[in-house]
């Protein structure tokens, strides 16, 4: 892909930091940028501009135009890889778990003890992202889950795998997600710049998403077919293609800024930031309960496939790629966000939330297949705003320990959500598990919409004869 034209100047994206970050060249090392702290300092929207607005409708052409940077092109490869495997092993182990234990509490264990520690350290993972070369960090993390990845299969395969064996990598695979995400993350802004890193982030959830598409799918086969222990196996080896990808890269094309210095209250900081920021902390709040109520829905897939449809676990990979599907084209409209705004983040969250509830009534797998196509799609964009978001509203010097709070939330709420769900699924109904973990999200994203629309004194209008826009949130004449 040639590198964009002077023509795609249009794509308007946030400035960040300051006004050295547009014209920091590649390879160049800026000096960390000092964080506001204490109360003479002045208010971190004062600090990062607002976020930006594309005004005019995006090229089909620079849809995905962040890969044309060729570190980030490089990266997306090695992630695309690593994440059809990283989702062939979720699978796999999940289904592992249901079969030598025949409980779907025990799979909602799992799913906790791999999310605890981001629950319990994820701060302090933030902290290190920020001093430390993101770069070097991906490569040992990748390096460990690799060797984790190859225990499982040895064990499996030779068929001395045992649930308490499972809950112990689960547990040490998320010790390394505490380093791994936060780093990732912020990564992604050192190989492709400020300029573009609102469709970077898009490409990655692209990416993830076409991965969570293929890989479910290959690990009903595999499963099916040959066992556990071969999903595992390719798992370690994606693991070490994402290391090599690393190692191929540019450094003299990374834009790197300088790492934080050590200091006293770091972290203090950095909660004291998030929750001054609107643009941070709303979404931080609907992450929450999308986090502990929606998004352990592989363990209530696990639940529907096995006590429900009894399709097996080519069945569970079906349903979990047909989230995929919706997913996907969830992300590929991501892409095309022209706006990028709080309702951006609150309209998806409680339209997943009302799929959900929706899917709890499905009257047969064939619909019930539809909703969860369609509740991926609001997933995804629910994700995406509020990554986006997230991000582009943090200062560099202090992102790692923002986005490391907003994993705590995103990933630790997991860690209570699956046993929970997986709970209520168990002793009372899949059925009413899934209306639970959409119930909760919609009442929420209700809650903040009117709260948000009070404040910025908003009003919802509905105009039939518009058939563009039949419906539209408008300022009120009060407020003009």
């Amino acid at each position: 892909m040639a590198p964009p034209s002077p023509s795609a100047a249009h794509v308007s994206q946030p400035v960040i930091d300051s006004a050295a970050a547009a014209t920091q060249l590649p390879g160049q090392t800026l000096p960390a940028p000092t964080t506001p702290a204490g109360p003479s300092a002045p208010h971190p929207d004062s600090v990062t501009q607002p976020i930006a607005v594309v005004h005019e409708k995006l090229p089909w052409r620079h849809t995905f135009i962040s890969l044309s940077v060729p570190n980030f092109r490089i990266f997306a490869i090695g992630h695309f890889i690593a994440v059809i495997a990283l989702w062939m092993q979720r699978i796999a182990q999940d289904w592992l778990v249901l079969e030598l234990s025949g409980s779907v509490t025990a799979v909602g264990i799992t799913v906790a003890l791999q999310f605890l520690p981001s629950l319990l350290l994820g701060p302090w993972g933030g902290m290190i992202a920020d001093r430390f070369p993101k770069r070097k960090i991906l490569m040992l993390c990748q390096s460990v889950a690799a060797g984790l990845a190859a225990t499982l299969a040895v064990l499996s395969l030779t068929g001395a795998i045992e649930v308490w064996y499972v809950y112990g990598i689960a547990l040490i695979l998320g010790l390394v997600t505490v380093l791994d995400q936060p780093a990732r993350q912020v990564f992604v802004n050192e190989l492709v710049g400020p300029k573009y890193l609102r469709n970077a982030i898009s490409v990655n959830s692209t990416t993830f998403q076409l991965g969570g598409l293929i890989g479910p799918a290959l690990a009903g086969i595999l499963l099916t077919a040959v066992g556990a222990g071969w999903a595992f196996a390719a798992n370690a080896a994606a693991c070490c293609s994402t290391v090599a990808m690393l190692l191929i890269l540019r450094k003299d094309r990374l834009i790197i800024s300088a790492p934080t210095p050590k200091s006293k209250g770091m972290l203090k900081a950095g909660l004291h930031y998030a929750l001054s920021k609107p643009t941070i902390y709303w979404p931080w709040l609907m992450a929450g309960f999308i986090a502990v109520f929606a998004m352990s829905l592989p363990v209530l897939l696990a639940a529907f496939a096995d006590h429900v449809y009894d399709i097996g676990a080519g069945g569970y990979g079906f349903l979990n790629s047909m989230v995929a599907v919706g997913a996907l084209v969830g992300a590929v409209a991501s892409t095309r966000r022209r706006q990028l705004r709080l309702r951006s983040v609150i309209v998806p969250a409680g339209m997943y939330g009302v799929l959900l509830c929706l899917s709890a009534f499905a009257p047969s797998i064939v619909w019930f297949s539809i909703a969860m196509v369609f509740s991926g799609f609001w997933c995804l964009m629910f994700l995406t705003a509020s990554n986006q978001m997230v991000q582009t509203s943090s200062n560099m010097s202090i992102r790692g320990r923002v986005m490391s709070l907003y994993l705590v939330v995103l990933i630790g709420g997991q860690a209570i959500g699956g046993p929970m769900m997986g709970w209520i699924a168990e002793h009372l109904s899949p059925q009413t598990a899934l209306l639970v973990a959409g119930a909760v999200p919609a009442a929420a994203a209700l809650t903040v919409g009117i709260i948000l629309a009070r404040k910025g004194s908003l009003l919802l209008r509905v105009d039939l004869s518009d058939r563009r826009r039949p419906v539209r949130i408008v300022s009120s004449p009060s407020a003009a």
